[in-house]
């Protein structure tokens, strides 16, 4: 939320440039764009009232989240609703800004495939994680900082309630997915989920992380809060099962062992986290 010129130049600006190389080279034999986009596109995602069926909050106010009620409301009733699984259909609703270039990028894919004639999948990943990932970047997800967290015996302090939720999606599945849509011999302009369709709380993923390390890492419910963050999200997987074929394979704790595994073996990464805790905090952005 605070390097907006940054993910504009990447994501607008970086897919600019490709689709100007595509417009202006007619004659370079593509016929097919496949987008990695992100769930960020949906915010909050699919809920469900027990008195007005689906809905889609737009956020959760401050109010609220100072008072630590956590859960989303209905938009109209402001009872508690529950999380359902997202579909493609969802409306956008983005949180942040990297939510919006997400969805700004979709739109210039598909009206730029659209246009000259290409076929376009954009495939909404949800939290993907496993070996390979960076261990020293503190914004590439909470996976890797439990895990230098609870290898080093520091303190893991998990927001909120700790019942905050994710998909996560091992990498070797989000491969299969991208592959699938790079061999199919669809010509259609798409937009598919990629997840498990499972949700796992934060809290769960943490003490997974420390009964593997077999670490003595005390973990805290601080609840402090961060501007943006959605509250639960897990795929609806149906339109990639009957378009692609697509099932995952991996479960998140299959995932997460092969990921603490390669882990284990790198060299002990503990930087920048406390750093970009207190960059939230200075903007604004993370309250205790």
């Amino acid at each position: 939320m605070y390097e907006v010129s940054r993910y504009q130049d990447v994501n607008l600006g970086g897919t600019a440039t490709i689709l100007d190389a595509i417009v202006n080279r007619p004659g370079m034999g593509l016929h097919k764009i496949v987008l990695a986009s992100s769930r960020a596109i949906y915010g909050e995602g699919k809920y469900r009232c027990s008195k007005h069926g689906i809905v889609y909050p737009k956020g959760r106010s401050v109010d609220r989240l100072k008072t630590k009620m956590y859960e989303l409301v209905c938009p109209t009733c402001n009872a508690e609703c529950a999380p359902e699984p997202t579909s493609e259909d969802s409306p956008a609703r983005p949180l942040s800004f990297y939510g919006l270039t997400k969805q700004v990028q979709e739109e210039m894919v598909f009206m730029f495939a659209q246009t000259c004639g290409l076929s376009a999948f954009a495939l909404r990943y949800q939290n993907v994680f496993g070996p390979g990932q960076s261990l020293s970047n503190p914004y590439t997800g909470i996976l890797p900082i439990f895990s230098n967290l609870a290898r080093s015996g520091s303190p893991i302090k998990v927001f909120e309630d700790g019942q905050e939720s994710r998909d996560f999606v091992f990498v070797d599945d989000a491969v299969e997915a991208t592959w699938r849509c790079l061999a199919s011999e669809s010509t259609a302009v798409e937009t598919f989920n990629v997840g498990t369709g499972q949700r796992t709380t934060v809290l769960e993923a943490a003490k997974e992380i420390v009964q593997y390390f077999q670490s003595s890492t005390p973990i805290f419910i601080t609840g402090a809060y961060r501007q943006g963050d959605i509250r639960h999200n897990f795929a609806d997987l149906a339109k990639i099962h009957n378009g692609l074929d697509f099932t995952p394979h991996f479960s998140f704790r299959e995932g997460l062992h092969q990921f603490l595994d390669w882990a284990f073996a790198q060299p002990e990464v503990l930087k920048g986290y406390e750093s970009s805790l207190q960059e939230m905090s200075k903007r604004g952005l993370l309250s205790a």
